[in-house]
């Protein structure tokens, strides 16, 4: 049985790479659509106050007209307010009363030293107006009852049978009393006194209201509550063309739209459904692959980089469809610009853009209002990208944010107007979703890192933190080789100021320009910034230092990989000698030793040759720094012939040949480096001459 060659899976993706990218998008479009809801879609748009554009519809179909949000809340408040409150007759209070009564008239008539031949006769009399007043009902008045007046209605249940009641019908605890008094007919004045204090103790409330009941009776009452109003028949006409939609037609539109989606759900054919969405999807996903091959053919290139936008573009539909399946309240509680703000900062502006309008185009055919979803969606987009130029600082993500929420603000705000015609009309709960979803739009940050972690992409957060010298591996460069170090700092402030006016990444410039030479903490006395006495090369071969200088290269990609470096920066590295020959040693070979052969490639960096405009500037700013060393008398003569000269030799070594560096670029190039050594050399200018 033949063995399966190691590596085999890496030489197999080599050979199919080229297609895998079309497995993906594939991939991606079934994943899309598979998820998302399958029925027909509404056909029409319309809005309150605009004019019916299409021609007259005719219900195909009998359906109930929906009542409006408010007109079902005004049926609530009303059934509410109609509900009579619910009162208990107690028995019991009564008997417990009474009782008690009777046992302390006896002590109470005692202790007063009373008549005992009067005793009988005015007990069983006040007992007697007690049981009167007890059942006629004593109420315990609740004031949120009393909001019309002193007096109301409510329904009395007595014997299990409701009855409809006012309170003014019934005594309260004073005018309980009160008729106790006066129809208590007794001239001695002291038992009367006796009979009333004992009396005032035991004159309860028996008719309590029961806030249980009465709360499930409103309940019930608010769910009896029909949500619509009148039917629209089959054959009738729903709103004719060039006809104002106002209250009662849009209503009627709003019903139509509810009773077709909910008809479709079952009728309609899941597979051509399911194939309308294939074709819509694919499309949209089709001209992102486009937008790509024809202005990002890196990220073309790279499954990696197509593989993470494909999977922004699949999560955030699938957080929608998770969002319809589940009825989310609202779907502006999603936050959409998350996407842009991600790519923004990942790649570039124009990608964002046409990703998050692929992402909003999709979802405008699953959200209802889509005319007025994709204004919104788009316009907060537009705001996002516009407001992150560089993520160089934490707070520009919530001053990104504050930007997103004034746009969604102002959308909002024009729109309600436009509907509404009015101030006082306006709904401004319905502004909270949007503050919702810019709150989690800062979840952007945590998804950057994870982002670069997993696709190996490094945005301008990353670069900050590599640029940073108080990074472990600048400081050990620092450390081992403070020359290299030195002349490392001087590279990175001579290309960045290079890039930054030709247009480029500057952050990108900068932290290749820190570790392009982190190859010569291995053997930092071999280098001549790093040297205070005699060379070691001195005593070596030409052939042998040669190789021990191009080491360097083959050595700083090792390590910035071991330190999990991102491939944009060792790229740097790889460049920044491109194939030029280590000269000073192989021309010191060709005079000592001219009767030999020799391989020139034993002299020559392995390459590649610069492959952007980054690479290439930092190329031309490590070359001229180091020379710019050797100069004895560094005035402004001898600044300007060296950068000259080191910029025409690398045009003719074919270096620059891989660039998009323009002769243009090159003299700005040249100017900024011959003003930036003469500052670093302290060369005055003789203004004399310049005239």
């Amino acid at each position: 049985m033949a063995k399966i060659k190691k590596n085999s899976h890496k030489i197999l993706y080599r050979k199919y790479s080229s297609n895998l990218k079309y497995v993906m998008m594939v991939v991606c479009v079934l994943v899309i659509t598979f998820y998302l809801p399958k029925q027909p879609r509404f056909r029409y748009e319309f809005e309150k106050g605009k004019t019916w554009l299409n021609k007259d519809l005719v219900s195909p179909f009998s359906f109930a007209v929906l009542k409006t949000p408010q007109q079902i809340e005004a049926d609530k408040k009303t059934a509410v307010e109609n509900t009579l409150p619910i009162y208990q007759y107690v028995e019991d209070v009564f008997k417990e009363q009474g009782e008690a009564y009777l046992n302390e008239f006896d002590v109470k008539w005692k202790s007063n030293t009373l008549n005992e031949n009067e005793k009988e006769t005015n007990k069983q009399r006040s007992y007697q107006l007690l049981n009167t007043i007890y059942n006629k009902g004593i109420i315990d008045v609740n004031p949120k009852h009393q909001t019309k007046g002193k007096y109301y209605d409510f329904s009395l249940v007595k014997n299990n049978v409701s009855t409809k009641s006012n309170s003014q019908d019934l005594f309260t605890v004073e005018t309980a009393l009160v008729y106790l008094k006066d129809h208590l007919n007794i001239s001695n004045e002291a038992i009367k006194k006796t009979i009333i204090e004992l009396a005032e103790s035991h004159v309860k409330p028996n008719v309590l209201f029961d806030d249980a009941l009465t709360t499930t009776v409103q309940a019930n009452a608010i769910n009896s509550i029909s949500t619509t109003k009148g039917m629209v028949q089959k054959g009738e006409l729903i709103v004719a063309n060039e006809t104002v939609i106002d209250e009662e037609v849009y209503q009627k539109l709003v019903s139509f739209r509810e009773t077709y989606d909910a008809q479709t759900k079952s009728v309609g054919d899941d597979k051509l459904v399911f194939l309308g969405q294939v074709l819509l999807v694919g499309f949209i996903t089709g001209l992102l692959m486009v937008f790509l091959f024809l202005f990002r053919k890196d990220i073309y290139a790279d499954n990696r980089q197509l593989a993470l936008l494909l999977l922004v573009i699949t999560m955030m539909l699938l957080v929608l469809t998770w969002a319809i399946k589940f009825n989310l309240s609202s779907l502006y509680l999603i936050p959409f610009c998350i996407v842009p703000i991600i790519i923004r900062i990942l790649f570039d502006t124009r990608l964002a853009l046409n990703l998050h309008l692929l992402v909003i185009l999709i979802a405008g055919f699953f959200v209802p209002n889509s005319f007025e979803f994709v204004f919104y969606q788009t316009t907060a987009g537009m705001v996002a990208i516009y407001s992150i130029k560089n993520l160089v600082k934490r707070e520009q993500l919530l001053i990104s944010a504050a930007f997103i929420l004034s746009a969604y603000f102002v959308s909002f705000m024009g729109i309600a107007l436009l509907r509404e015609g009015s101030l006082g009309h306006i709904e401004w709960v319905n502004f909270l979703p949007f503050v919702f979803s810019v709150l989690l739009s800062l979840l952007a940050y945590p998804l950057i890192y994870a982002f670069e972690r997993l696709f190996g992409i490094t945005s301008d957060v990353a670069l900050i933190e590599l640029t940073n010298t108080n990074n472990k591996l600048l400081r050990e460069l620092a450390f081992k080789a403070p020359g290299t170090f030195q002349h490392s700092l001087q590279v990175a402030n001579l290309a960045e100021a290079a890039i930054f006016k030709i247009g480029g990444n500057a952050l990108l410039v900068r932290a290749g320009a820190l570790y392009h030479d982190i190859g010569k903490m291995e053997n930092p006395q071999y280098f001549i910034e790093n040297q205070t006495g005699v060379s070691p090369h001195d005593k070596l071969p030409y052939e042998q230092s040669a190789q021990i200088i191009i080491r360097h290269v083959h050595k700083g990609i090792e390590i910035t990989r071991k330190n999990k470096l991102p491939e944009s920066v060792i790229d740097f590295i790889r460049t920044h000698h491109g194939n030029t020959r280590v000269d000073y040693f192989y021309q010191s070979f060709l005079k000592n030793s001219p009767e030999k052969f020799i391989d020139e490639n034993i002299f020559r960096y392995p390459g590649p040759i610069p492959f952007s405009k980054e690479t290439g500037v930092l190329m031309l700013a490590d070359s001229v720094e180091a020379a710019s060393r050797s100069l004895k008398n560094p005035d402004a003569q001898n600044i300007n012939d060296l950068v000259e000269r080191i910029i025409n030799y690398k045009l003719e070594q074919n270096q620059l040949d891989n660039c998009d560096l323009t002769l243009k670029d090159l003299e700005t190039i040249k100017l900024i480096f011959k003003t930036m050594l003469m500052s670093i050399y302290h060369v005055r200018v003789d203004y004399s001459q310049t005239t």
